[in-house]
């Protein structure tokens, strides 16, 4: 299916400081923005920490090109894409941001955007950030991560989708998010607190593309890391929260995706990641390609052989009965 560049680019430039209300309250063409819009916990049971304050930041200067991200996160939630004929298949999407924010439009709403138009239900997920001064701050993106995999499927009726066809997908440090999903999806973060939680947190299929993975220092995105686990963890803790060291034979099958070139997430992330799946005796699929950059999503790939990864990652999703 060819990609409209201009149907993507058409929703409008937010405010360079829009408060999250505002941003919701905006009008867009039909069927560019989500459907629907769910809190991932009840209300009351996440109390934001003092002065954390959401807010939408514009960072494109090109008038019909709109790269939002939200930052301050206080309210975890999953933007929903339906399409108008379900085929059952549903797709969680984790943005990046360094883990300083979380990135709106280049890896989620676009892909989002595209998966429903092929009939998949699409929920981008806004999770916590680490560094914002969440108590067990280093846990909070996958605790959010578990419960979106769990309330998902909690909504299989509400939503047409099929419970056993979640995939979970991250880009950079949403991919980290999605790794550790990876290896740790019944690892318990946060307490359970209604149906849902007694649902599983593991996902059907992952995708992690060009994704902050590891915490050694040798190759971790130094931001992600220090955001993540500090700046002085121990050897303990850098080990936890690199999901390479923490492969295990059950994991849900691997599609990665990076491009060899990349100056922000080393390639050795993804390598590494690849090469521990594959000595489990895990099922992954990886895919490098020469030139790329960090970044890409949909947009940065005009040109290149990587802009092929889209279809590739269908195949893939295809191959394993998830679309």
């Amino acid at each position: 299916m060819a990609l409209d560049r201009r149907a993507l680019l058409t929703a409008g430039l937010a405010l360079p400081f829009a408060s999250a209300a505002a941003q919701a309250a905006w009008t867009r063409p039909a069927g560019l923005a989500p459907n629907a819009s769910v809190p991932l916990w009840p209300d009351g049971h996440i109390k934001p920490p003092s002065g954390l304050v959401e807010q939408v930041i514009q960072r494109s200067a090109e008038p019909n090109a709109s790269d939002r991200m939200l930052q301050g996160i206080t309210r975890p939630r999953l933007d929903i894409f339906r399409p108008a004929k379900p085929n059952g298949a549903a797709v969680i999407l984790a943005p990046g941001g360094g883990y300083r924010y979380v990135v709106i439009d280049k890896e989620g709403y676009e892909l989002a955007r595209w998966l429903k138009d092929r009939g998949v239900t699409v929920y981008v997920l806004f999770y916590r950030l680490p560094g914002d001064g969440w108590t067990n701050g280093s846990d909070v993106p996958l605790a959010d991560a578990q419960r979106a995999m769990r309330l998902v499927r909690s909504r299989a009726k509400i939503d047409r989708i099929d419970p056993a066809r979640v995939t979970f997908g991250g880009f950079s440090a949403g991919g980290q998010v999605a790794a550790s999903l990876l290896t740790r999806f019944d690892a318990t973060v946060c307490a359970p607190v209604d149906a849902a939680d007694s649902l599983s947190a593991r996902p059907d299929a992952l995708a992690a593309i060009y994704p902050v993975v590891s915490m050694d220092r040798s190759i971790a995105h130094a931001v992600s890391r220090e955001k993540l686990i500090g700046a002085s963890p121990d050897a303990a803790r850098e080990k936890l929260y690199s999901p390479e060291r923490n492969v295990r034979p059950d994991q849900p099958p691997l599609w990665l995706l990076h491009a060899e070139d990349d100056s922000v997430v080393k390639v050795a992330n993804s390598v590494r990641l690849r090469e521990a799946t594959r000595a489990v005796g895990a099922p992954c699929e990886a895919h490098f390609f020469e030139r790329g950059e960090h970044g890409f999503g949909l947009m940065k790939t005009a040109g290149l052989p990587v802009a092929i990864w889209p279809e590739l990652l269908w195949n893939w999703l295809r191959a394993h009965g998830n679309v």
